[in-house]
């Protein structure tokens, strides 16, 4: 069928009806690539994650963490990419394991996952806001309340979604090849210095380092943590260029380009510092120092300020990727009309942009109030709103990430067995299944370890109960749908290109 790129169609579902489409053939590869790693944030997660890996988790083997983190997301990339070679869905995780497990464990992930991204962006709005602050009163003198940036972090989003994925894609280009950039010259400087004070070393990247330290379970969680939303290149599959062959590509170059990135630059960073020296760095009052020091002595003074700017801007990019997922699983959920009213709002798309701006406005809001709960509370937003709420969200991915492995496992036993191989079908997707949900025992038995100072928050305490709650009211749901409209029930995780190339 062809379609005129400008405008987003309607397409025909299972059912009776029709849904709204996203804008077709609007972002490339390399657009997909940038908007999954922007949900990683590079800078954030070196400069927030490593130090407290090493003093607190597996110390120098830090970079080894990493690499075992990769290892392990990469084969679970391969099951997850198989699938995606025959379904391209929006909703991904919901899509896929709609297809592989059903239609009631599909709506239960779709909600999970749903939820896992609508409290990340707050939790990167906590953070965006904490670097705003204390950047513009270091080098300006200037105070400003956090609540004024969060303000306007909500308002970049909203307009980011609001004019469809491709004004995203070009912030976020703009913003991540910088925050890229410096992180990069100060590894590559260190490098060239021959390894720092003392030279080049391997111990860092060696695996067994990983799983030795204060508590190997946590750094290993803050690996794990550093990829959340990888998997959402699945999500822009509607709207890239022939998602069955960008989708996969994209996937996998994002975890082994972001993981070969974090393994180099953590590890120079260690080496910069010296091991023993790194370590009082990461433990000290000013943990950033772990990064600013070798920033400072092998690229400039100038480097260092640019750093604390780019930490904004690296937040702010992450914060817009978790965005666009939420609106975009908002979407999905919506337009296949588990409730008629959410396909008349949230399930409709803009006539002349193609985006899910209702979905988009609608995630706006529930950031802003979920902020204003917190603000209220007198939580702080980096110790308590962004801590939080990350572990909330990140509980909730992994279980999801892990039911997708066996969903893609059940679906190869029953569709395309010219597709069937004995590792990216069978070995590939069970091994990471497994492995997925080894990380969320070492969260759970973590947590607390990972929150700091709100380790006796109500919040933490209540994290596994919520995730719990929201995946028992998605099978209740389907079960309600089933038995008394059967029609809706029927189109669950069913809006998706399936063996089409359809646009």
């Amino acid at each position: 069928m062809a379609v005129d790129e400008g405008v987003a169609p309607a397409a025909k579902t299972d059912g009776e009806g029709t849904v709204h489409r996203l804008k077709p053939n609007a972002v490339g590869l390399l657009g997909v690539v940038f908007m999954a790693v922007a949900t990683a944030a590079p800078i954030t997660a070196m400069t927030g994650n490593v130090p407290f890996m090493v003093s607190s988790g597996n110390g120098i083997g830090a970079p080894a963490s990493y690499l075992v983190a990769m290892v392990v997301l990469a084969i679970f990339s391969v099951g997850f990419t198989s699938m995606a070679k025959h379904i391209t869905s929006t909703g991904a995780f919901y899509g896929f394991i709609s297809y592989g497990l059903g239609r009631t464990a599909g709506l239960a992930s779709g909600l999970l996952a749903t939820f896992a991204y609508v409290v990340f962006e707050p939790a990167l709005i906590g953070i965006f806001s904490t670097f705003a602050t204390t950047t513009l009163k270091d080098q300006t003198g200037l105070h400003l309340p956090w609540w004024s940036f969060a303000v306007l972090m909500l308002a970049v989003n909203a307009f980011g979604t609001w004019f469809g994925v491709s004004v995203a894609e070009k912030l976020l280009v703009v913003l991540l090849a910088t925050e890229v950039t410096v992180l990069a010259a100060m590894a590559v400087s260190v490098a060239f210095h021959g390894g720092g004070p003392h030279g080049f070393t391997f111990a860092p990247v060696d695996p067994v380092n990983a799983f030795k330290g204060t508590s190997a379970g946590l750094g290993l969680f803050f690996a794990f943590w550093s990829w959340v939303g990888f998997e959402s290149t699945a999500m822009y599959g509607e709207e890239s260029r022939d998602p069955k062959r960008i989708i996969p590509k994209a996937t996998m170059i994002s975890v082994l380009g972001v993981g070969v990135f974090y393994v180099f630059v953590s590890w120079m960073a260690i080496l910069g510092n010296g091991e023993t020296e790194a370590v009082a760095a990461a433990s000290s009052a000013n943990p950033l120092a772990m990064f600013f020091n070798p920033t400072e002595r092998y690229v400039g003074h100038w480097a260092v300020d640019v750093m604390q700017w780019l930490m904004i801007t690296g937040s702010l990019a992450c914060g817009m990727a978790f965005h666009n997922c939420a609106a975009r699983y908002l979407y999905a959920l919506g337009r296949e009309g588990v409730l008629p009213s959410l396909q008349r709002t949230v399930g409709r798309t803009h006539a002349r942009h193609g985006s899910p701006h209702i979905a988009g406005l609608v995630q706006t809001a529930v950031s802003a109030v979920l902020l204003g709960a917190f603000w209220i509370a007198g939580k702080d937003p980096y110790t308590g709103t962004y801590v939080l709420l990350a572990i909330l969200g990140t509980m909730a991915i992994l279980v999801v990430q892990a039911v997708c492995s066996f969903a893609v496992l059940a679906y190869f036993r029953s569709h395309h067995p010219e597709s069937r191989h004995w590792f990216r079908t069978f070995t590939a997707p069970l091994v990471g299944g497994i492995a997925m949900l080894a990380v969320v025992v070492l969260l759970v038995s973590n947590m607390g370890a990972a929150a700091g100072p709100e380790s006796g928050s109500l919040v933490l305490k209540a994290t596994p109960w919520l995730v719990a709650l929201v995946a028992a009211a998605g099978v209740g749901c389907a079960q309600y749908l089933k038995r008394r409209s059967p029609e809706r029930y029927a189109l669950l995780g069913r809006t998706v290109l399936e063996e089409t190339k359809e646009r």
